[in-house]
């Protein structure tokens, strides 16, 4: 195959990040600028705060990664960009630059699917290892602040298919883990402080019932059409356990205690894991350990299962959530006993980055599949 150097831009939400990958399997440079600092004191990603920061960093960053990479802009072989799913006016930013950078260097352009980009984060460290072989099919699970969604994926030629056998029907799990840190007072970004927290708390204190969805979501869109399903769906519902931890603060009356701790952490620039727990009592603790617990073992529970039904021979796990330690952990676990291996990304890649962009480019560069100058961002941009 044809080396090529590709440049990924990624903006699809509060991080700015560009990187060069060699061929999609040699990680040259990868450079992210976070905005957590911008959007902390608001508990959430702010979408016009996000898209003026993206605006800030886009130039320096695509200049550092060059850098770091020992390239020019001349020396790219293409550049690649998200074109969604995301904030659109996030997805603008990045789409903007990396049009106005393929015109002025009369460099091919490639869209791609940011979810695409998880599953190609893990391909990346695989082939870098010089793991080349995967056994097929192999079932994907997408989890982030944004999206968990299952994907069956399928190799033709050097493309890739995917076909989505599973979705959350209201928050995802990452937005989940946010919303509940937020609402106990913890900070945002809630995920990795949860993490943190949950082993020092007792994570069998309070039962979290499993998520019942009554109706079975047999349809899906394509286009303009709804179209009938025969495959089972293994969908994802989190907003039954967000409920059921505002209930266990009201019905605790654990308001006052939320309002100290939150105070506490707001007067402290960068929390440190003994912050977090000098503000935060034992029933906080096992509340984090439980829900955690909770979220893991429907994450696990439902892939496994689809594992299960679909046959498949290869799971990855990526994504945001993918980062969580209790989810590597019990993936790994679980999945060896059903005889399934667990490929997850580093932490690195786990989380929004451009590498995973770069990566997923490189088959549309050898199947010369360019984007058009006139492609737009596509907030709601389905992976098929």
């Amino acid at each position: 195959m044809p080396s090529a150097y590709i440049l990924g831009i990624e903006s699809s939400c509060d991080e700015t990040a560009a990187a060069v990958v060699r061929s999609g399997e040699r990680l040259i440079s990868n450079v992210v600028a976070s905005q957590i600092a911008t959007h902390q004191p608001y508990g959430g990603v702010v979408p016009e705060l996000a898209s003026r920061e993206h605006l800030r960093a886009i130039v320096p960053v695509v200049r550092q990664a060059l850098a770091e990479a020992n390239q020019t802009y001349n020396s790219l072989d293409a550049i690649a960009v998200t074109q969604g799913p995301g904030l659109a006016g996030a997805l603008l930013v990045g789409i903007s630059y990396a049009k106005a950078l393929a015109f002025a260097l009369d460099k091919p352009l490639i869209a791609v699917n940011h979810l695409e980009g998880h599953i190609h984060a893990v391909l990346l460290e695989e082939r870098q290892k010089g793991n080349h072989e995967l056994q097929f099919p192999v079932l994907a699970l997408v989890v982030s602040g944004g999206h968990t969604h299952l994907y069956l994926a399928a190799r033709k030629n050097d493309s890739w298919t995917y076909e989505n056998i599973g979705h959350t029907r209201d928050d995802a799990a990452g937005e989940a883990f946010d919303k509940v840190a937020k609402l106990i007072g913890l900070g945002y970004p809630g995920g990795p402080i949860i993490d943190r927290l949950a082993p020092h708390g007792d994570s069998s204190a309070v039962k979290f019932p499993p998520a019942q969805i009554k109706h079975r979501d047999r349809r899906e869109r394509r286009g303009e059409k709804a179209v009938e399903i025969d495959r089972p769906r293994f969908d994802f519902s989190y907003s039954g356990i967000k409920t059921a931890v505002l209930r266990y603060v009201e019905v605790h009356q654990m308001r006052a205690a939320i309002e100290l701790r939150s105070k506490a952490l707001a007067n402290i620039l960068q929390p440190k894991l003994e912050d977090y727990l000098a503000a935060s009592d034992r029933q906080t603790l096992d509340l984090v350990a439980s829900f955690q617990r909770a979220m893991v073992e429907d994450l696990v529970g439902k892939t496994l299962a689809a594992a299960r039904a679909c046959d498949v021979a290869t799971l990855f796990v990526t994504g945001g959530v993918a980062a969580n330690s209790e989810l590597r952990k019990t993936f790994e676990r679980e999945g060896a006993q059903e005889g399934v291996p667990v490929y997850f990304p580093s932490r690195a890649l786990s989380t929004d980055n451009a590498a995973m962009i770069a990566a997923a480019a490189y088959p549309k560069f050898l199947a010369k599949d360019f984007a058009a100058m006139d492609f737009s961002a596509e907030a709601s941009l389905a992976l098929r």
